[in-house]
């Protein structure tokens, strides 16, 4: 039986709203950091995740701002590109779902967007004990920096082919990485996956780097 339930993560001496599910004998919980001004709300990301609890994965979408920062950064956009914070903030989530009897035994994916995607790679770098595996969605991994380097779990960077910028950021990102990665890109999509079929390929791509790391169905892949 599928378990669902809202969550509320310690952070930075205040909380961040989750909202966990759970398939039966789950192998991999996968924690979702969303992009910039987005939200645990984003469909996309909702659509990915659905997929990926279909395969028995479990999954996080959580807000990786507070309420009030939320309100700020509406206004001034100053917290969205804090990859520093932002990083931390998922670092707080894995260390939960280290203490959640639940989750405890489950190893952990990263699955991000945007400015997300970065903010996970540097969780990564620092939690490479738990994170087993990180997918980036039309990320800007480029923003990780020098963490790029640090990074020991395999890194699945997906990008849209006529997402043209994007893409040569994720081209000179993986040029920095030293842990297995590959650069998958989806022929004809752009930044928001929206064309016909295009998020369903980052779906299956994703599930299947998060159920067996490092590894692409090569029928599947382009």
């Amino acid at each position: 039986m599928v378990t669902s339930q809202a969550v509320s993560i310690p952070a930075d001496g205040s909380a961040i709203a989750g909202d966990l599910v759970l398939p039966p004998q789950s192998g991999t919980m996968v924690l979702f950091a969303h992009g910039s001004g987005s939200s645990r709300h984003s469909p996309r990301n909702r659509a990915v995740a659905a997929s990926l609890q279909g395969a028995g994965l479990g999954t996080l979408l959580m807000d990786l701002l507070t309420a009030r920062e939320e309100q700020v950064d509406v206004v001034t956009a100053q917290h969205r590109f804090d990859i520093g914070l932002l990083g931390r903030r998922l670092v707080s989530a894995i260390d939960w779902l280290g203490e959640q009897p639940a989750t405890e035994p489950l190893p952990v994916g990263l699955f991000g967007a945007s400015t997300g995607a970065a903010a996970a790679l540097v969780a990564a770098a620092e939690r490479p004990g738990r994170v087993q595996s990180v997918v980036s969605r039309g990320g800007r991994p480029d923003l990780a920096g020098d963490t790029l380097s640090q990074v020991r779990a395999p890194v699945l960077l997906i990008v849209g082919g006529d997402d043209r910028d994007v893409l040569e950021m994720n081209r000179e990102a993986a040029a920095l990485l030293t842990a297995p990665h590959r650069l998958y890109v989806v022929p004809g999509a752009t930044h928001l996956f929206e064309e016909p079929g295009a998020l369903e390929a980052v779906a299956a791509a994703a599930r299947d780097w998060f159920l067996r790391p490092g590894q692409l169905n090569e029928e599947e892949a382009p």
